[in-house]
């Protein structure tokens, strides 16, 4: 492969390396982003559902603790009991995990996306190799990482000790309340303390994702050699370059057919070959072929031009020349002026017979067609 070559990643990369590598799984990701996010979340739900949390607590509590005799030598309370403190348990910590769960799953979108693949599962023999590892422990990303465990220590040590001063007196005033208003007060002190030590992971989080979205797009590089061979693969495969090719027909044809019914005559030969012509008497230029085909496409001209009201007229010499010698929104060649003109005067009288009530005109039946344009 071209990355063993020495060569230098200079490139960007193209989209299909982009997409072959997110369905290997790789995308840019941030450890320190969700560690954040989760921490963050956590707390606010702490705050938002705490009272409730140790209200249900307590609750458990109450019930687990006040016992009396008969129902302590009764052996069928364990089982009842232990299936209330369950009941009791979920109520209080279900909420809680559901929003921390829907958390979770929204982090992604903040950086990658959602991104679901079953190689990432498949075992890889070439993840055994020691020396990778090794690679990675001493290289730019274990340097990396390094820092920002070095960074988050530091952080969390200096605010951690300045909280733990801050509130020693409030925790060592615990024991002089009672049970429930302890639980209460010391669930506060934590959350706030959790969510100052949480917000100090901003700083990391600030470092490190601009750094994977560089890290992610650095190794997405490609050299010169590999967008040579990719280009070549792409253009290079038969069953890409027909597809290509028939949509690129498709969509021609498509176009074509869109013209017909705005065409002022369809020219037929009258089976094999129809010539739809545009002709704007407003304009100095000569008439424009809008479509054309043979046989199929040809009956499929004259079908749709008969749907759309738009006059046939059988002159087979002349919708011959027209298809050889005159390409699909050209004009007409100067050769065909005097025919083509024949075609139209009948056209016109046409319409003017059929808005005035008169009798249709007789179509052309001596079409002549100069020697150089007869197939």
């Amino acid at each position: 492969m071209a990355e063993d070559s020495g060569q230098d990643k200079t490139e960007e990369p193209t989209s299909k390396r982009l997409a072959d590598s997110r369905k290997k799984g790789q995308v840019p990701r941030s450890k320190e982003l969700s560690t954040f996010v989760t921490l963050i979340v956590s707390s606010a739900l702490f705050i938002y559902m705490g009272r409730y949390m140790a209200d249900q607590l307590l609750e458990m509590m109450r019930h687990q603790f006040q016992l009396s005799r008969e129902v302590i030598f009764d052996p069928a309370t364990p089982a009842i009991y232990l299936k209330q403190a369950l009941i009791e348990g979920f109520e209080g910590i279900v909420p809680f995990m559901l929003a921390l769960m829907v958390a979770d799953l929204l982090v992604p979108l903040m950086m990658g996306g959602w991104n679901y693949t079953t190689e990432a599962f498949e075992p890889k023999f070439s993840k055994l190799n020691p020396l990778a590892g090794i690679k990675k422990i001493i290289g730019t990303q274990g340097l990396v990482e390094l820092i920002k465990a070095i960074i988050k220590t530091v952080l969390v040590a200096f605010v951690a000790w300045n909280l733990f001063k801050v509130y020693f007196d409030d925790f060592m005033g615990l024991s002089r309340m009672s049970v429930e208003q302890a639980i209460f007060h010391a669930g506060d002190i934590i959350v706030f303390c959790v969510l100052i030590l949480s917000a100090t992971l901003l700083l990391v989080v600030m470092i490190d994702v601009p750094y994977q979205l560089w890290h992610y797009k650095e190794q997405m590089k490609m050299t010169k050699q590999e967008v040579r061979d990719e280009a070549k693969e792409m253009e290079g495969s038969p069953e890409v370059k027909g597809k290509i090719r028939r949509m690129q027909m498709e969509a021609a044809q498509r176009r074509m057919m869109e013209a017909v019914p705005s065409a002022d005559v369809i020219v037929t030969n009258p089976t094999h070959f129809a010539v739809a012509l545009k002709y704007d008497q407003n304009s100095s230029g000569a008439p424009l072929l809008v479509a054309k085909g043979t046989d199929l496409v040809a009956a499929q001209i004259r079908n749709l031009a008969m749907a759309s009201k738009v006059p046939l007229v059988a002159a087979p010499s002349l919708a011959r020349a027209l298809y050889y010698s005159t390409e699909l929104n050209q004009e007409i060649p100067r050769g065909l002026f005097l025919a083509v003109a024949q075609v139209l005067a009948y056209v016109f009288q046409l319409r003017a017979a059929s808005q005035q009530g008169w009798n249709k005109p007789v179509p052309p039946s001596d079409v002549q067609v100069p020697d150089e344009f007869r197939q």
